[in-house]
């Protein structure tokens, strides 16, 4: 059984031309589970799938990573075939902020009589959630305010930050096994977001080694990043995984 981590897009919110940072996990090169749905996502699922996704995974709610679910529920909505089937995983605290992000304004179709989550299945999380068979780990991440922003995991395959600070006392535990793990990074870090140096502080040689970085500003600055050692995802690149570690007695 193979796994692998498709970016369909690698870029900070200003890097257009890297696409909205979002990452499908493939199992045999099918699509198990998407993370990340920001304005130009959708598309670039539909062109690499074919259909829309059955699982997505929502790391935080700015709009470069929440901005393509409008789209998303339309496409779901008006296929009766997929409405309402869409597992959309998302830790408990971020639902206040999704829902205002994306599903409260007045009237999601003009015609009325329709609420935006009955498009998806609607799963709130904490710890972490199964899907097919599979523990995924929910990880608080740094970005602005505690409680905001979450990464997943797949023990003994990857570790996804979502945008994120250094998170050292997590990965200490969610990537003790040889994971890959893709991490936020700049070529400059501030205070939402981590800059090179900072992983190059905070982390241990042996960490930094299993790091894949994205959501970095420009392609000069993925160059600048790869010219330092490190391994850079690019958009529409697949990074072939190790396979999960079976499940965990404590799991769920």
């Amino acid at each position: 059984m193979s796994w692998h981590l498709h970016f369909l897009g690698t870029g900070a919110a200003h890097a257009v031309e890297l696409g909205s940072s979002a990452a499908v996990l493939e199992r045999d090169g099918e699509p198990l589970l998407l993370i990340d749905c920001g304005p130009d996502t959708l598309d670039r699922y539909l062109a690499a799938y074919g259909a829309p996704p059955r699982a997505l995974y929502i790391t935080h709610t700015h709009l470069d990573h929440v901005g393509g679910m409008e789209r998303l529920f339309g496409r779901l909505w008006f296929d009766e075939a997929l409405r309402g089937r869409t597992r959309l995983f998302a830790h408990a605290e971020l639902l206040p902020w999704l829902q205002r992000r994306v599903a409260d304004y007045p009237g999601v179709l003009a015609e009325g009589g329709v609420n935006f989550w009955e498009a998806f299945r609607l799963l709130p999380c904490s710890r972490g959630f199964w899907l097919d068979g599979l523990w995924f780990d929910v990880l608080p991440t740094r970005h602005h305010r505690p409680g905001t922003s979450f990464g997943v995991a797949l023990e003994g395959s990857f570790v996804f930050t979502g945008d994120t600070r250094p998170i050292p006392e997590m990965l200490a535990e969610r990537a003790a096994h040889g994971e890959v793990v893709a991490h936020d990074c700049g070529l400059h870090g501030n205070p939402s977001h981590a800059g090179i140096e900072d992983l190059e502080r905070e982390y241990p040689a042996e960490l930094r080694a299993q790091l894949l970085l994205y959501h970095y500003g420009s392609v000069a600055d993925g160059a600048a990043l790869a010219a330092r050692g490190y391994r850079i995802a690019g958009p529409g690149q697949r990074v072939a995984l190790p396979p999960p570690r079976p499940v965990r007695a404590d799991a769920g």
